[in-house]
């Protein structure tokens, strides 16, 4: 049996090109090589770095947003066949150990069912904030499993997988793609599994650094539940979401910012609806979050 190829993407601003570098030197010295790594420059011309002979730029006049730069990268991917496994990972990560990647293939060929792994992402001191943990009991980020979501900063995807569900939802631009990706994902019945070995450093930054976080974030959220909830869903969703950001906003800045794109979720077209079924519900519900939190 052949070994999987794999493939990895990360995108960019431009912004950090120490901490970018640094974490291209760590995907070089995997002990599983990728066969491809494409870096895409979001409105970063790439032109102040020399990299590695597999490593393919690809700068970009307009800053697509995460998801759409990743997007790029992924169509490149998919587009050459000669990738099973994509990893993309944040610019400003590390891979602190070499046996990432072997890792990663050695999940993925043990489970044909297998779409997503999710990384433990864990600060400079090797702290994993709650957030970063993928399950509604956070406290043990050590205990890895099957799980109903992941984080965008550190992560591998199935390219099959890909291919069935869809790419990344380019017009969320921030926030919350991570889940209507999920949410797909285990609705056409892949799995996605929490492994807490396979680690990305990561600084400890706040989401809500980003100017945009409040906006997009409710935005995204009503866009979340339109597309993927089935109708009786959507209002518990959304009103949890509401009473949990009205009790842990503490700035009436964000609080404003957060309505205005709660709103403009209810108002703009959100794209194609295709809700999951109501057997996803119950498997989520089953996995320990069910799609209301």
């Amino acid at each position: 049996m052949s070994l999987l190829r794999l493939g990895v993407v990360i995108v960019t601003m431009g912004t950090r090109p120490r901490e970018l570098e640094a974490l291209l030197t760590s995907v070089e010295v995997q002990q599983a090589p990728a066969t491809r790594v494409i870096l895409v420059g979001n409105a970063a011309p790439l032109t102040d770095m020399k990299f590695a002979d597999n490593v393919t730029t690809v700068p970009l006049e307009e800053n697509l947003g995460c998801p759409g730069g990743r997007n790029v990268g992924l169509r490149m991917l998919s587009d050459s066949g000669d990738v099973d496994v994509v990893i993309e990972l944040d610019d400003d990560g590390l891979l602190v150990a070499d046996d990432v990647f072997s890792t990663v293939r050695r999940l993925f060929a043990a489970d044909p069912q297998l779409g997503i792994v999710g990384f433990r992402v864990a600060d400079e001191q090797g702290h994993t904030e709650r957030r970063w943990v993928p399950r509604l009991r956070a406290r043990d980020p050590l205990r890895g499993g099957l799980v109903t979501s992941f984080l965008g900063g550190g992560h591998a995807f199935s390219m099959s997988m890909l291919n069935q569900v869809g790419l990344w939802p380019a017009e969320f631009f921030f926030g919350h793609e991570e889940s209507d990706l999920a949410w797909r994902a285990l609705d056409n019945d892949w799995k996605i599994l929490y492994e807490p070995k396979l680690v990305l450093q990561h600084p400890a930054t706040s989401p809500d650094r980003h100017a945009v976080y409040y906006r997009y974030t409710a935005r995204n959220r009503v866009w979340l539940a339109r597309r993927r909830l089935p109708v009786l869903l959507v209002p518990v969703y959304l009103c949890v979401w509401i009473l949990l950001t009205m009790a842990r906003t503490r700035s009436m800045s964000g609080i404003k910012a957060w309505w205005g794109g709660f709103f403009e979720g209810v108002r703009e077209p959100c794209g194609l609806r295709k809700p999951m079924r109501w057997r996803t519900v119950l498997r989520m519900s089953r996995l320990g979050r069910p799609p209301i939190l």
